[in-house]
């Protein structure tokens, strides 16, 4: 790997996103996945997973939130929250957050202040989003892997690469190819 690509972080390839009989099954995470194991290889231990967690006691505005999503709340150690078999067994680095958002006081120590971060995972336009737009806010280059990602559905998907693009230079949508031309 070369030290310019920077960190990746693989947001959330959990089994509440990756099961098709899950309220938050992703459609695309199957094509997401491709894309993660296609990008592993390029980072070497540069790579961290991001866990969504649900948090003990929601509070604020989370709390109607999970009033709509009551089967979310489980904890940590729960089956739902687990990153995928494939990627469990390569996850060095994790990041738990109970946000949607995943740029933490850890994430961004791991990424360090001008580094870069590379995106891929799920959902596009929740926590690729969240995490994306925070870490730019921090001054940090973001690279999102559109086809490394996957939304609630093809259109979210596709407006959310949209809407981050504008950020540029801050944030730039790229593929798997590009990135690994580089």
């Amino acid at each position: 790997m070369t030290a310019d690509r920077g960190l990746l972080a693989v947001i959330d390839m959990q089994r509440v996103f990756a099961e098709p009989d899950s309220p938050w099954a992703t459609p695309g995470f199957a094509e997401a996945a491709d894309g993660v194991r296609r990008l592993l290889p390029a980072f070497g231990d540069r790579v961290v997973f991001t866990r969504f967690l649900a948090p003990e006691k929601p509070v604020g505005a989370w709390r109607a939130y999970y009033e709509q999503w009551p089967f979310a709340l489980r904890p940590p150690d729960a089956p739902l929250w687990r990153l995928t078999d494939e990627f469990a067994t390569r996850a060095r680095h994790v990041v738990d957050a109970p946000t949607f958002g995943k740029w933490t006081p850890r994430l961004a120590a791991l990424v360090g202040p001008a580094g870069r971060l590379v995106l891929a995972g799920v959902s596009t336009d929740c926590c690729v989003l969240s995490t994306a737009l925070a870490a730019a806010d921090a001054g940090v280059e973001v690279l999102v892997v559109a086809d490394a990602c996957a939304g609630a559905d093809d259109t979210s998907h596709a407006e959310a690469l949209r809407v981050m693009d504008l950020y540029r230079p801050l944030i730039r949508v790229v593929t798997v190819t590009e990135l690994l031309a580089r």
